[in-house]
């Protein structure tokens, strides 16, 4: 797979974050390019003290340009150096779709920048 050409790219911004003492769940959205605005919900739970490192369990709906909804279960995993964070996960679209998909976090900003490789043949 070649991680240097994506299918597809978006931004999506963080639009909320509730802590609890296993992990912290995080809101997000924005325009994803060929699907249309993603709003989803993550669970992200550290393996490691320094919580640099972790698993993330989700779920996201996309509502299409043309009034489409669809969705899908997010698994993957993180590592966080100091503001900011690698996420990597695959997402199984209720339209047919598989992807391996990047996420670029900047905590400070509350942005995040996503790019997506389809796993369709």
């Amino acid at each position: 797979m070649d991680l240097s050409q994506p299918d597809g790219t978006g931004s999506v911004s963080i639009t909320n974050v509730t802590i609890d003492q296993s992990g912290t769940t995080y809101n997000f959205e924005g325009p994803i390019e060929g699907y249309g605005t993603v709003y989803c919900t993550q669970y992200w739970e550290a393996v490691d003290e320094g919580r640099t490192r972790g698993t993330m369990e989700g779920e996201a709906r996309v509502l299409g340009d043309d009034g489409t909804l669809l969705s899908s279960p997010l698994r993957g995993t993180f590592r966080r150096n100091g503001t900011s964070a690698e996420l990597f996960f695959t997402d199984c679209v209720s339209n047919g779709d598989m992807n391996f998909v990047r996420w670029e976090v900047d905590f400070t900003t509350k942005q995040v920048s996503v790019n997506y490789y389809s796993l369709n043949d």
